[in-house]
This record gives C-alpha cells, sequence and structure tokens, in this order.
C-alpha cells in the first residue's frame, strides 16, 4: 500500500510518517518512522509542514507511547517486540541459546537498518552539497553546515557512542570517505570536549575537504601509486581548487582551514605548504589524521586495501614523525585496537568479525562469530565486555580466513562507519532474562 497524505492537524501517534525533509532539517534520527508521542507531533508541527506522508500498513495504536522517544534510538527494543509478536517466535526453555541468539541478531539486523538509513540520508545530502558547489556555493555551504549540525544534534547526547561498520557500503565513495572522515574527526572533537564553533567548523571542513577534486579529471580524483610526476603535481592541485571554492562558498577561515591542511603532516613532509604541527589548526590535524586512516583502509585499488588494524598499526608506525601524537593515541584509544570491520581470531581459536567498538571501553568490542554448525541468521553476537574469559588473539585479512569463514562473515568491500548511542548493548542482557 503506498503512503498518503494527512492535514498536519489529524497527525496522531502510532503513525508511521514520512517527513519530506532532507536529514539536516529536522531533529529525528530518520526521516521515515512511526510516531510514538505528543511531543513528536509537536515537533513535527513545528517543522512549518501543512501535511505529512503516512504509511497506514505500518502504522499501529500506541495508547502510551513513550514520552520524547527518539525514533530509532531503542532500535533494540523494536526487534525485541517484533520477535515477540512473531507467533510462536519464542521457543521454549530447552532452546533458549538459539532464541538468544536470534533476538540479539534481529536487535543488531535492526540497529544496522537504523543506522544505513541514517547514512543514506546524510549520503544524499552530501551529494546535494557537492553538486551545487559549483553553481551555487552559498547554498552548498548552507547544505553542508545543515548536514553537520544534523550530525551534531544526534552525536552530542549524554551517554557513550558506539563506532560502528555499517552491514553493506552504500553510495558512492566520495560521499562513502567524506562521511567516514567527517563521523570520526566529529568523534575525535567529543572526545577532546570541543565546543560547538569548533564542532561545526571541523564537520563543515571534514565533508568538504576533498571538494576541490571536482576540478580534476576523474581518473586523477584518487591515486592509485601509478600517477607520472605530472599527474601526481596535477593531483595535489585539489587543495588550492578546494580553498577556491570554500572561499566563494564564504566559510569560516577554521574550515578553510581543513581543506588547506588535510594533506600536511606533522613533520613538515606533507603538501602543499609542507607545515609542521604547530602551524597546522588543531581541527585540520585530525582530519589529516582521520583522512589517512580512510585512505589505507579504502583506497582507490580495492586489493591494496589494509584491514582496519593493519592501518592503525601503520599509522601508529609512523606517529613520532607524521602525527600529532596526542590526537593519534586519543584516536587509537576511540577506535580500539581492533576497529570496526576488522577480521578477528578469538584467544579460543574462533573467527569473528568487529561490528562496533564502544568508544569510551575499546578494547571489548561487540564480534559476531563465525560457527558453521549454526545458522547465519543466529549466528552470536557477543559482547567481549561481558566475556570476562575470552578476547581477540589476532587480527587477519579476509584472504587468510578459511573458505568456509569468508562465506559465513562475508568480509565487506569498503569499510563504513557510523554511530549509534550506545545503549544497545544491553540487549544481549534483555534477551538473556527473558529467556531464562
Amino acid at each position: 500500500m503506498a503512503a498518503t497524505t494527512i492535514d498536519i492537524d489529524n497527525l496522531r501517534v502510532g503513525m508511521f510518517v514520512h517527513l519530506d525533509l532532507g536529514w539536516w532539517a529536522h531533529p529525528f534520527a530518520l526521516s521515515s518512522f512511526q510516531v510514538s508521542s505528543p511531543d513528536q507531533i509537536a515537533t513535527i508541527r513545528g517543522l512549518g509542514l501543512k501535511r505529512v506522508r503516512w504509511s497506514p500498513e505500518k502504522s499501529r495504536p500506541l495508547d502510551n507511547g513513550p514520552s520524547g522517544q527518539e525514533p530509532g534510538a531503542d532500535a533494540a527494543g523494536i526487534a525485541l517486540d517484533a520477535l515477540l509478536d512473531e507467533p510462536g517466535a519464542v521457543p521454549q526453555t530447552t532452546d533458549h541459546d538459539a532464541a538468544r541468539r536470534r533476538a540479539a541478531l534481529a536487535a543488531q539486523r535492526q540497529a544496522d537498518a537504523v543506522c544505513a538509513a541514517q547514512y543514506a540520508e546524510a549520503g544524499q545530502a552530501w551529494k546535494a552539497a557537492a553538486e551545487q558547489v559549483l553553481t551555487l556555493p552559498l547554498a552548498a555551504r548552507d547544505t553542508t553546515e545543515w548536514l553537520t549540525r544534523s550530525l551534531l544534534d544526534k552525536m552530542m547526547i549524554d551517554g557513550e557512542l558506539c563506532i560502528r561498520v555499517l552491514a553493506d557500503s552504500p553510495g558512492e565513495r566520495a560521499a562513502a570517505h567524506a562521511l567516514n572522515v567527517t563521523v570520526i574527526s566529529l568523534l575525535m572533537g567529543r572526545v577532546f570536549g570541543f565546543g560547538e564553533v569548533e564542532m561545526l567548523d571541523m564537520g563543515v571542513g571534514a565533508l568538504l575537504h576533498d571538494i576541490g577534486k571536482l576540478e580534476l579529471p576523474e581518473r586523477l580524483r584518487l591515486p592509485d601509486g601509478q600517477f607520472s610526476q605530472a599527474e601526481n603535481t596535477q593531483y595535489r592541485e585539489h587543495v588550492a581548487h578546494g580553498i577556491a571554492h570554500g572561499q566563494r562558498m564564504n566559510l569560516n577561515p577554521a574550515a578553510l582551514s581543513v581543506l588547506a591542511q588535510h594533506h600536511e603532516m606533522a613533520d613538515g613532509s606533507g603538501f602543499p605548504n609542507r607545515l609542521s604541527t604547530e602551524r597546522m589548526s588543531a581541527i585540520a590535524r585530525i582530519v589529516a589524521l582521520v583522512n589517512r586512516y580512510d585512505n589505507l583502509c579504502n583506497p582507490a585499488v580495492p586489493s591494496h586495501a589494509l584491514t582496519p588494524h593493519e592501518a592503525l598499526s601503520l599509522i601508529f608506525a609512523q606517529a613520532k614523525s607524521k602525527f600529532d601524537t596526542t590526537m593519534l593515541n586519543a584516536f587509537i584509544r576511540m577506535m580500539g585496537v581492533y576497529p570496526p570491520g576488522s577480521m578477528v581470531q578469538l584467544t579460543d581459536d574462533r573467527y569473528a568479525t568487529v561490528i562496533s567498538v564502544n568508544s569510551s571501553r575499546p578494547l571489548k568490542p561487540r564480534v559476531l562469530v563465525c560457527d558453521t554448525a549454526v545458522p547465519v541468521e543466529e549466528a552470536l553476537l557477543l559482547n567481549l565486555e561481558e566475556a570476562s574469559d575470552l578476547g581477540i588473539r589476532r587480527s587477519l585479512k579476509p584472504s587468510q580466513l578459511p573458505v568456509a569463514v569468508q562465506n559465513y562473515l562475508s568480509p565487506r568491500q569498503r569499510v563504513v562507519y557510523f554511530f549509534e548511542p550506545a545503549v544497545a548493548d544491553g540487549v544481549a542482557q534483555a534477551v538473556e532474562a527473558l529467556a531464562a
């Protein structure tokens, strides 16, 4: 059944609505969601819409929805409710392990869906901004600022956040790279306690750091290690092109510093101006570090990709010369020794993929464990923080995994990061309590 429209005054709790606005133009986690409280209705009415689309087949009455609940914030509970609403879905006590696995994995998939939807909308906003740069530079600035503010609204919450890798790799590489660098940089700014203005400038600069590549031929936008000297010189000109675009967009000087310095290195070996640490802005130093990390994980030639663990190890080996040591140490603490997307072997010899890392407790990530005796849809989702006798032994390249493990875990071709509230980590405990 297709969505229909309704007058804004007739909006009710329980309706599944679709806000025909950019993701950055409203405070909700998603643009399509089920209304769960009168507060949300008041917020929607404050957006200036006269009518709103809604899907009757996805709607259900909620007499007493949790006041102020953010769509997507309780993804685990939604998934668990769906599991319980399904006839015969809760097994008998003899099948508790399978029940816990199914419920935890259902919650994880629901969280995946929420993150993927947010990511897709953010990618669309970035693409809209990129398309405006050449002809409508001030509109491009506004779109980029709106997107950054939306990310910050959803990121600057009380409590901890998890950094997660998405289940697949939606969108084009340029958008994926821009969002990866922006999300991780903003999370770094959160760690350092940056203020709102500094975070906004860093977010805008990170989103637009490669915008000068619009002036380059397509084949020169992604260095593949085989550029001639002339081609490499032309590639490096994207920094100057980006500064020129940023000036036409009337970006703040701090945001412009990110466009100008995202390829500079702490030891003065970067380009275009061979700046050292003390001559780089703090936000540019963060973006330069994250930019390097993402380029190692997601290079132009996929076969040259490093695993997240390898990329972190390589950057760490360069710490004394290439990057701000304080920021690098904070980056490693935040991402964990085995960042999301890493393929690992556990201390009990089982293989797993790292799904998410709590940025406050990175040494014990959440992993999806390979057990070929268990169907993939019932795969064990394990929070290593709750497994005191289990840890990670080593990181592996996907090619080093046995074929059966590769088929089971389906290593990602592109590492795509987003974030979610750490409250999702409580899903397994809730499921276990229910099944006990």
